[in-house]
């Protein structure tokens, strides 16, 4: 029975695996082959492994900071692309607060302010919230002294601080002395005989420390009713420098920020947390990358065992090609034979690579038996790693292409030489 073009190509494949995979696993005419190729597999598991390790590191980093920025950034915000304030009382606006998808509408105002608490200062970032502030972040669960309150049924002025603010001015929560803001009048020109009067000024007691763990928070913000954030910065209750929303539990941010910026247009930018710290996580992902090129160019050098390993395996199988040629088999399909003989080195060591980095970074992450160090205030004990299967397919294709062209080498190579009868 003639065989039909499909079945040809299956054989063509077929029997070259065959014998490649008899030639892997078998015993050589001489035994540094073999130990030789075990080298070779076994320089690419330690690579690839390492490669599955570092990157889940890097995942759990990004994880864990980006958790961090949770805490205090909302789900989407808006601000204008041009320009620090805008109004509110607009029909795109109330179409915003009207979604149903959006579950927390907060107005902000932040304006950069003088703080005095007793005889130290500094300058800091005042952001005026709303009161639903708690329920749009995270603020109750970083909260390192006191509690979130700014507003209550009293004339009291309140202030939530971030802990470097607060260390650097020397204050805690409670303390009975008020803390001072100060901040320039927008519709006056400075005296400068007397520059006390071209500021406005306030007092708030401080209610409470925030703790997000990232300097370019706790060291710049205080907190404070939007209302007093307003009167001290002379703007009027319509005007706000940003919106922040929080998007309803069974809805995509992605979709909502879509939504939202096609009714507000392009004088207007909606971030969503991504966006709001897009620098941090530009270069989380280049260090990343830089470090996965580091790592393939180590494993690229562990792959030219691979060449050495092919160039034995061909002189000893000398015979066994020789027979082949006389058989008939063609040039190519010897090729192949020697060919799938160094991917499969490659193979064997990444599969068994991926599967003790996969289960290495999986008991780091849930167990974290590699700690940090000692005494050091680390925001947690252990490297943190997340598991990424995505990373995961990357590295194993990355391994097979090395392999392929370390193997491609000396078969091309070797195959030419008249002493193997092939031409």
């Amino acid at each position: 029975m003639d065989k039909t073009p499909e079945t040809y190509q299956q054989d063509k494949w077929k029997f070259p695996f065959w014998i490649a995979k008899r030639y892997l696993f078998s015993k050589k005419s001489h035994n540094a082959i073999n130990w030789i190729s075990g080298i070779s597999a076994a320089g690419v598991c330690v690579g690839t492994a390492a490669l599955v390790c570092v990157l889940s590191v890097f995942n759990g980093f990004e994880s864990l900071i980006g958790g961090m920025f949770s805490t205090f950034d909302p789900d989407l915000k808006i601000s204008l692309v041009q320009g620090k304030t805008f109004e509110t009382n607009t029909s795109e606006f109330e179409q915003i607060k009207k979604n149903k998808s959006i579950a927390v509408y907060t107005e902000v105002i932040e304006e950069n302010a003088l703080l005095r608490f007793r005889d130290k200062q500094m300058p800091a970032t005042i952001k005026g919230v709303s009161d639903n502030f708690s329920k749009m972040t995270q603020i109750d669960s970083i909260m390192y002294d006191g509690e979130f309150v700014l507003n209550t049924n009293d004339d009291i002025n309140r202030a939530v601080l971030g802990l470097g603010v607060a260390s650097t001015l020397g204050v805690n929560a409670h303390y009975i002395d008020p803390l001072f803001i100060y901040a320039p009048k927008r519709t006056e020109r400075i005296n400068i005989l007397n520059p006390e009067n071209s500021f406005n000024q306030t007092s708030a007691n401080i209610t409470g420390i925030f703790s997000v763990k990232q300097a370019q928070y706790d060291d710049k913000y205080v907190l404070v009713n939007l209302n007093l954030a307003r009167e001290l910065f002379e703007f009027d209750k319509n005007t706000v420098s940003d919106v922040e929303l929080k998007v309803a539990s069974n809805v995509k941010i992605d979709e909502v920020k879509k939504e939202i910026q096609n009714q507000l247009g392009n004088k207007f930018k909606v971030q969503n947390r991504y966006e709001q710290q897009e620098s941090f996580f530009k270069i989380m992902k280049i260090e990343k990358w830089i470090t996965y090129l580091i790592l393939c160019f180590i494993l690229l050098i562990a792959t030219f065992n691979i060449i050495g390993s092919l160039s034995m395996l061909i002189i000893d199988k000398k015979e066994d090609i020789i027979t082949l040629s006389n058989l008939g088999a063609q040039k190519n399909l010897i090729k192949r034979i020697f060919l799938f003989e160094g991917w499969m080195i490659s193979v064997v060591g990444a599969i068994i690579g991926i599967i003790v980095g996969t289960v290495a970074s999986l008991l780091q992450q849930y167990f974290g038996f590699i700690k940090l160090g000692a005494g050091g205030d680390y925001v947690v004990n252990a490297y943190p790693v997340v598991v990424n299967f995505v990373d995961i397919l990357f590295v194993f294709v990355t391994v097979l292409i090395m392999g392929f062209l370390a193997a491609l080498y000396p078969v091309k190579y070797i195959s030419t030489k008249n002493q193997l009868n092939l031409d």
